[in-house]
């Protein structure tokens, strides 16, 4: 796994953010065993107390639940899965409108110009 963590945001929200994406694009699945805390924060290449937070934070969202003994794993909910899936896309979108509103585009010509690119891609 790639971790492109940058310094415009805090990294452990970029931290949350990756694990979203690798839960919701099926990195893990429902009911995998995380890699402990010092694993992950070895592979990002942050301090552990870092990789400790963001995954705390997951708990505390329910995304990720932990096992006293046994480690942390990724929740079996997969309507939540979707759900944050549709949620993280959704913002995609808004943040994407956003932009064309600044170049002086509305959203029916955004929209026109997804469409033009997607035909474009499969001729």
């Amino acid at each position: 796994m790639s971790w492109n963590l940058d310094s415009d945001r805090p990294i452990f929200l970029q931290i949350i953010q990756k694990i979203q994406t690798d839960i919701i694009s099926g990195v893990y699945q429902p009911g995998d065993k995380l890699p402990s805390v010092r694993e992950l924060a070895s592979e990002a290449s942050v301090n552990p107390n870092t990789m400790q937070k963001a995954l705390s934070e997951l708990e505390r969202t329910g995304l990720v639940y932990s096992q006293r003994t046994s480690g942390r794993f990724i929740t079996e909910d997969n309507a939540m899965i979707q759900q944050l899936k549709s949620e993280l896309a959704k913002k995609i979108i808004e943040d994407f409108l956003e932009h064309m509103s600044q170049l002086g585009i509305q959203r029916e010509e955004a929209i026109a110009l997804i469409t033009e690119t997607i035909e474009g891609d499969t001729k």
